[in-house]
């Protein structure tokens, strides 16, 4: 499925289904919208470095009370508390090395 501007489209629609290797019943599905250009190759090595983000998003819920902070709008947390934890994880994480 393609997105059009006017006449000409411009992006597409994909649907990833992953599997894992350990786990074979282990099923995720990813929905993206790419450029027309995108390849299966470029869609599978984005879809694989989400796993890097969600790692380091559980890392600052366990190390740095990320998940115990309460947002009361979208645009203050996105602004200052998320870059805040990361900055905390980042010092934590070179404290530790």
């Amino acid at each position: 499925m393609t997105e059009s501007d006017g006449d000409q489209p411009t992006r597409q629609r994909w649907i990833l289904i992953r599997r894992s290797i350990s786990g074979p019943d282990e099923i995720t599905y990813y929905l993206a919208c790419a450029p027309l250009d995108a390849t299966v190759t470029d869609m599978v090595h984005i879809a694989g470095s989400r796993w890097k983000i969600e790692e380091c998003f559980q890392s600052a819920k366990n190390e740095c009370g990320l998940d115990q902070y309460e947002v009361r709008r979208y645009v203050g947390c996105y602004r200052h508390i998320i870059l805040l934890f990361m900055l905390v994880q980042a010092f934590l994480a070179v404290m530790a090395v």
